[in-house]
């Protein structure tokens, strides 16, 4: 059972009172409510209203919008609910994450790449000022996972590196910066992503390490977050067979459960020998890594048995409610361990000081949101830019700098991954193209500049008929290498990969071998190749002698690349992956 006067709630008689005063208080639904955080699909309020007293849920975690819709979705939340709600978001990279107005700083990779723990501190307490401002006071970040597998398309870009230490370090000093300004952290996902390559949205996923190559890696991570105060846990719908079987020896591979289904590794392993005295939320429960595993009603009560305090997300309202219920009257969730997950709930906002609080006084006046979109927190932005631009590989150290008088006429080439609707969504919402975006940047310099169009883009706007006569033709007839480089005097490639959601993170080559699209002319004209997406696409280019990192097309991040290419800044960023994918060709 939960100790309230530990780590990380730290609570005076007054707060243990108030926990068990609130839980003794309850009719069961509120009871069963206080386990479920809602997805809010509106800021209508009379549907918020609706949900807080008809569902008596635990807490909120919404789809971002302007900060002032926000803001006044959150008043309306604390003001109508019963019981103080925790509101969370996912700020990984930046206030952006708490509101579409909010400032993005940079991927945890990216600050990474900075090879300095300031700015995961910074990433941090921006990140919590601008949640802070508009009623938010829960983070589902920092992301510990430790990325050892390239081929992982779901993390990606969103953990600090591949390196334990590192890991640990930026974790720390997020969650320092994060919790300064009155909120707490969840870091995720136990117990932990980084080994197999598959996404737990799509697909099943294992964490397939040893005991003890677990303990020295993931192990550690956690235990030092854990130490260090951390007050929530999110847990993963990812298997590891090992722990399983060290707290269940001769468990079948059919009875293994990812960790948001598995009492050995939430209630054995975190809670248990961990020593984690917080509260563990599980991942979105519509993500097939946990739905493919069981029934509905016997997955959300099969959660909380197995060690989990709220689960994330209503499906249908009513059918989980009561899928929730009936496990708790059949026996399943016991009441020693509804009362456990009560309390740890209640801890939290107690250690929030929630409890002390009007109702009226919970959300900050509207004057706060002055505290989003700071001068300053944007010129951190930018400072992190320009600190973690990585310049990967330089087998030809003759490319740049690059001028209009040594480049004059330069070929921008878009490379992209397959079309990605999830990326669309929750990307940066650019309004032009990262390659469009570079080729302006590079005109204003004085280069005289090309995009160019892929034949396969110009055939799809034939018909089927001349679509096939074409494709073919690209076959028949090759093109002059000596023609094509007397166009160019640099082909500058400009990859935007991003695998949110997606089996992988690739890039999506054109049928066309022969044209720009692959750049196969590496040894013809001068060429660099710059992703400012997923950090491991050299894999896919491994012939290009120039290759850099920028991590996202940010305005800011692309005007220093372009300052950089062109010597006018240096390259400082250290890569905290291996951006080589640990193949050999990748380094010629």
């Amino acid at each position: 059972m939960v100790n309230l006067r530990a780590k990380p709630y730290y609570l005076d008689d007054e707060g243990v009172h108030w926990v068990e005063h609130t839980i003794a208080s309850m009719t069961l639904e509120e009871k069963i409510g206080q386990l479920f955080i809602n997805m809010g699909a509106s800021r209508d309020e009379a549907y918020l209203k609706d949900v807080v007293n008809r569902y008596h849920i635990a807490g909120v975690r919404y789809n971002p919008g302007k900060a002032a819709e926000v803001h006044e979705q959150n008043r309306i939340l604390q003001e109508n609910s019963k019981i103080p709600l925790l509101i969370a978001a996912n700020t990984e990279a930046g206030g952006n994450g708490a509101c579409t107005d909010g400032t993005m700083i940079g991927y945890e990779v990216k600050v990474a790449a900075t090879n300095d723990t300031k700015y995961a501190y910074e990433l941090g307490r921006i990140s919590g000022l601008e949640a802070a401002a508009i009623g938010c006071n829960w983070s589902f970040a920092p992301i510990v996972d430790i990325n050892r597998n390239w081929r992982n398309p779901i993390i990606s870009v969103r953990t600090w590196s591949g390196e334990t230490d590192k890991v640990l370090q930026m974790g720390l000093a997020y969650m320092k910066g994060f919790m300064e300004n009155g909120s707490v952290c969840a870091m995720k996902h136990f117990p932990g992503d980084g080994i197999d390559e598959r996404d737990q949205h799509l697909s099943f996923s294992a964490n397939s390490l040893s005991c003890e190559e677990w303990d020295a890696t993931f192990g550690k991570v956690y235990s030092g977050m854990i130490e260090a105060g951390v007050h929530s846990v999110m847990a993963g719908h990812i298997m590891m067979p090992a722990y399983q079987r060290y707290f269940h020896p001769g468990l079948k591979d059919s009875e293994l459960r990812p960790a948001t289904l598995s009492k050995e590794l939430i209630t054995d392993l975190l809670k248990g020998k961990l020593g984690f005295n917080g509260l563990v939320v599980t991942d979105a429960s519509h993500m097939v890594g946990m739905t493919g595993v069981m029934k509905r009603r016997d997955m959300l009560p099969t959660c909380i048995a197995a060690g989990c305090d709220l689960f994330l997300f209503f499906n249908d309202p009513d059918e989980d409610f009561g899928y929730m219920m009936d496990g708790y009257k059949n026996g399943i969730i016991t009441e020693e361990r509804l009362q456990d997950a009560l309390s740890r709930t209640l801890g939290v906002k107690a250690s929030l000081g929630l409890h002390k609080k009007a109702k009226t006084a919970i959300v900050p006046p509207k004057e706060a949101l002055k505290k989003i979109g700071l001068p300053e927190s944007k010129a951190i932005a930018v400072e992190v830019a320009d600190q973690a631009i990585t310049l990967v590989k330089n087998t030809d150290p003759a490319i740049m700098p690059i001028s209009p008088k040594k480049y004059p006429r330069v070929l921008v080439v878009p490379v992209k991954s397959p079309p990605n609707p999830a990326a669309a969504a929750f990307g940066s919402r650019a309004s032009k193209e990262p390659w469009d975006v570079v080729a302006d940047l590079l005109k204003e310099e004085g280069f005289v500049v090309s995009v160019f169009e892929s034949a396969i883009e110009k055939m799809m706007k034939m018909t089927p008929e001349e679509r096939a006569k074409n494709l073919l033709g690209m076959y028949a007839g090759k093109a002059s290498i000596a023609d094509f480089v007397s166009k160019y005097d640099l082909i500058i490639n400009v990859a935007n990969v991003q695998g949110l959601m997606q089996p992988t993170e690739r890039v999506a080559w054109p049928a066309s071998k022969g044209t720009p699209d692959i750049p196969w002319y590496v040894h013809e004209v001068p060429t660099i190749f710059a992703s400012v997406g997923a950090p491991f696409v050299l894999a896919d280019a491994p012939q290009v002698p120039c290759f850099i990192n920028t991590y996202d097309s940010q305005p800011d991040t692309l005007k220093l690349l372009v300052k950089k290419m062109m010597g006018q800044s240096e390259f400082k960023g250290v890569s905290p992956v291996d951006a080589f994918c640990g193949f050999v060709d990748t380094h010629i």
